[in-house]
């Protein structure tokens, strides 16, 4: 029996699955109008083919979590014209389109571990792990002067990925990141 999700439940994230298909909440909002019911507007990204449709949810609607297996497997290379993975423990490889895998492919190298998840036995997407160590190969030089403790600059990783980073940190320096909402967290010894 599959959890049964209400218009209280849903946030950005979560996992959905509404006539059989499954979907990703990608963005969220509470709206509370001054005449009538309250209601959630959202923005869910279709897992098979990538698209983002509106939907809104009205007090009483409900929808489903969908039945989703999720497998470690390592991601070997980009060849092209798909992302080739293979499963850590029977060593069978999949390919997953740039659709498949396009929020993912920011925080990924060749090598690394990554969850697949699979609805109803077919590969829907890629997820990167929570946090990711990754080497920034641009960044502008550290200024003196630049010490305000709020202050960003950008910083180039060596997976392509811009993130903003404190000032005192370097071009080949390895950080940590964020993968859900790529934020820097901090600066690997």
């Amino acid at each position: 029996m599959a959890l049964t999700y209400s218009m209280s439940d849903l946030k950005k994230g979560l996992k959905i699955e509404i006539d059989g298909i499954a979907y990703r909440i990608v963005d969220f909002q509470h709206v509370k109008p001054g005449k009538g019911a309250a209601f959630v507007r959202t923005k869910i990204k279709k897992f098979a083919d990538g698209r983002v449709i509106d939907k809104t949810f009205h007090a009483g609607d409900k929808c489903q979590q969908p039945e989703i297996v999720t497998k470690e497997m390592q991601f070997l290379y980009d060849d092209g014209e798909a992302r080739q993975f293979m499963d850590v423990e029977n060593y069978e490889q999949i390919a997953l389109s740039y659709d498949q895998t396009d929020e993912a492919a920011k925080w990924i190298l060749d090598g690394m571990s990554v969850d697949v998840l699979f609805h109803n036995g077919v590969p829907l997407t890629v997820d990167a792990k929570a946090t990711v160590e990754l080497k920034i190969v641009d960044t502008p030089p550290n200024f003196k002067g630049d010490t305000s403790s709020g202050s960003r600059k950008p910083a180039t990783l060596e997976t392509g990925a811009v993130v903003q980073v404190p000032y005192h940190i370097l071009e080949g320096d390895v950080i940590k990141i964020n993968t859900i909402d790529g934020e820097y967290i901090e600066k690997v010894k």
